[in-house]
């Protein structure tokens, strides 16, 4: 495999807009939460956008943003054939780097209680640091 993280643009946004709504519905039907399309078109604007790729194949994005302390994975989608292949395992440990290159201590995210990712996640050294009705807080230290 040969997978990258490149940046995104505006024109990307339809494609990361829709890919999080397919996957991310369920989610928010089994919490009762509604999904707000202009929410995301608004983050998006804010957050640094990265897609995944494999040569020229689209695979999935991911969505970070940045505090003093962490490096926040605010999403992370891959397209439904891409899933289960260590795409996604590829991509946390390239943000790990990332989280190192930018001298941050921690990398976190949030992911949905009944989400299997949390699974993933624990494998790649992330722990839970707090979870509420919907959602599981968790964190990775970054070594140095």
């Amino acid at each position: 495999m040969q997978l990258e993280l490149t940046p995104a643009n505006d024109s990307h946004c339809t494609f990361a807009r829709d890919l999080t709504r397919r996957a991310m519905l369920p989610y928010y039907r089994e919490y009762d939460l509604l999904w707000i399309e202009e929410a995301f078109d608004e983050a998006w604007g804010w957050r640094e956008q990265w897609l995944v790729t494999e040569g020229d194949t689209l695979l999935g994005f991911c969505s970070l943003s940045q505090d003093r302390q962490a490096l926040f994975i605010r999403e992370l989608h891959l397209l439904p054939e891409h899933r289960r292949r260590g795409v996604g395992s590829w991509v946390l440990k390239e943000l790990v780097s990332w989280a190192r290159q930018r001298r941050l201590p921690l990398l976190r995210l949030m992911v949905f209680r009944s989400n299997p990712a949390r699974l993933l996640y624990q494998r790649h050294g992330f722990v839970e640091m707090g979870e509420d009705e919907c959602f599981v807080r968790m964190q990775r230290t970054i070594d140095w």
